[in-house]
């Protein structure tokens, strides 16, 4: 089944991907051979997965999470969904009045 993945780099960033097999995708990740943001980054951690039945499901919500803030993202981890509304939002600018 295809995943939607969220690695915590052993920089503190996070890493999103899509894939058709976790175990082995993470595997790859976890040995160095996942690609050079991660490569670059190790020890790498999984945080979050999300599993869905077509492969381009999970890359649209890879996408989707990969435009998302840092807070959004922990909030997502959390699995405090109830957040993520808020976390959506812009915050309001006084200056710009």
């Amino acid at each position: 089944m295809p995943f939607v993945y969220m690695l915590r780099c052993g920089d503190g960033s996070f890493y999103v991907g899509s894939t058709r097999n976790l175990d082995t995708r993470l595997a790859q990740h976890t040995a160095g051979a996942g690609g050079d943001y991660t490569r670059k980054r190790q020890p790498v951690e999984l945080v979050f997965s999300e599993e869905f039945e077509r492969i381009d499901d999970a890359y649209e919500r890879e996408k989707q999470i990969q435009g998302w803030s840092r807070k959004k993202r922990e909030a997502l981890m959390d699995r405090r969904m109830e957040d993520l509304p808020a976390l959506s939002r812009k915050p309001s600018n006084p200056r710009a009045r």
